[in-house]
């Protein structure tokens, strides 16, 4: 499995309403499109309204690969911009799980 979290610092109020609604017509395409996309989970972080936290759970590097080449990927990676102070990411290697399926 490959993985990573994100963690997004919005500008503003305004612009944490748009990033969520970009985030909204984003995910609903990699339900559908994204079948080793094994979990893509976005979480706004309690008491904290500028800062959203995605964690994303891939089948394999490829996966996360595939997930990349996508327009609507493409499409917010290039969006997202307008929305953003800044961008945190971080890889990760699986240890231990539950709850989702191991290779």
């Amino acid at each position: 499995m490959f993985g990573l979290v994100v963690r997004f610092t919005l500008k503003d109020p305004e612009s944490a309403g748009g990033f969520d609604e970009l985030v909204g017509q984003t995910i609903s395409k990699i339900r559908d499109n994204e079948p080793a996309t094994l979990v893509y989970a976005v979480h706004q972080v309690e008491g904290q309204p500028l800062q959203r936290i995605f964690y994303e759970l891939y089948r394999d590097r490829a996966a996360f690969d595939f997930h990349e080449e996508q327009p609507y990927i493409k499409r917010f990676l290039a969006q997202r911009e307008d929305y953003l102070s800044s961008t945190v990411v971080d890889f990760l290697n699986l240890q231990s799980v539950k709850g989702v399926e191991g290779e």
